[in-house]
């Protein structure tokens, strides 16, 4: 298999850790998924199937996976959590990288998803683009002259297109400033949103940064705006750590070593602390102060793999909380 974006070195050089676009697309023929009964939604399985004909993508239903193999996608950000909802059959298409999916039948007949690791937005911008062309090219989508690409929801209604970083706040976060930003760059269109999207929380201070609105803008609109956003953004969370290093460094250094003292040594330890910890220890990499050797996988990568889905997959078992915690102890340690 291809080498992931979660296990590329870019995920760790920065404040962003990965860039994302979707396009939401409907079918013409078929109503919305709000309407769409099963056997439609069984052809529209089929024809976006037929659509892609390349090799380099596996199609899986999604409902006959059990649901560790659900959360495990989830947590790799290949499925939304919308996507793991309803009554109507659902297809999944990945490519052999999973840097691109195709989700048929989430909140709109297709949604097309391309990641890259770090700041490169452009290119999963052109791969999320050829993905559309090659569908297109089989399939007719729902189109207004005035209007654009017509959704489910009217906030996609254009363009269709939602452009996103996953980013990494630390001092922002802990300066307890990432409320004062939202109304800022709320003006220009552009939200935070928790780790996995509209609906869910940071984790980690990790949050993603994408624009709200599709219509009356072009693509490259959008991904400029969101670029030009972040930017400022990232020059907070500078001045944010610029702050704690001038004013309160010890602090600092002891939070980042006792995170690497607690992952290095727990025996159980929760999803959550072990997240913040992370979170902490890759702060420390970024600003040189953790003088330790890193870990053989990113940081953002150990965050995947320590959450439910992944530690029951590689155990092969349901597990209870206390077991999760005592085996993401155990895998800390041995990564760490």
């Amino acid at each position: 298999m291809s080498i992931t974006w979660y296990q590329q070195p870019e995920t760790g050089e920065g404040q962003i850790i990965s860039s994302r676009v979707r396009l939401a697309r409907n079918v013409k023929k078929y109503p919305f998924s709000s309407k769409l009964d099963s056997e439609n939604a069984t052809r529209l399985i089929s024809e976006t199937t037929a659509a892609i004909t390349t090799a380099h993508f596996r199609h899986l239903d999604i409902h006959s996976l059990a649901t560790t193999e659900q959360n495990v996608f989830l947590e790799k950000h290949i499925v939304s959590p919308e996507f793991l909802k309803g009554r109507l059959p659902k297809g999944l298409l990945i490519s052999d990288s999973e840097n691109t999916s195709v989700m048929i039948n989430e909140e709109d007949h297709i949604r097309i998803q391309a990641v890259e690791p770090g700041k490169d937005l452009h290119a999963a911008y052109r791969m999320a683009g050829l993905i559309d062309d090659l569908i297109e090219e089989r399939i007719e989508f729902a189109f207004h002259m005035e209007y654009g690409y017509l959704t489910a929801c009217p906030t996609n209604t254009g363009t269709g297109l939602r452009a996103s970083y996953m980013i990494h706040l630390p001092c922002l976060d802990k300066a307890d400033l990432i409320k004062t930003i939202l109304p800022h760059i709320a003006k220009f269109g552009i939200t935070l949103r928790g780790i996995y999207g509209e609906g869910t929380a940071p984790m980690g201070s990790i949050y993603q940064i994408s624009n709200q609105n599709t219509i009356g803008k072009s693509e490259i609109d959008i991904i400029q705006g969101l670029q030009s956003v972040t930017k400022n953004v990232i020059n907070q969370e500078q001045q944010a750590l610029d702050k704690l290093l001038s004013t309160r460094r010890s602090y600092l250094e002891d939070r980042i070593y006792r995170a690497y003292g607690i992952l290095t040594h727990s025996r159980m330890i929760s999803a959550k602390e072990a997240m913040d910890l992370l979170s902490d220890i890759r702060l420390g990499y970024l600003t040189e102060i953790l003088e330790k050797p890193k870990p053989t996988k990113q940081i953002y990568q150990i965050m995947m793999e320590i959450q439910p889905g992944h530690l029951q997959r590689r155990a092969g078992e349901e597990m209870t909380d206390e077991e999760r915690d005592t085996a993401r102890a155990n895998h800390l340690r041995e990564l760490i």
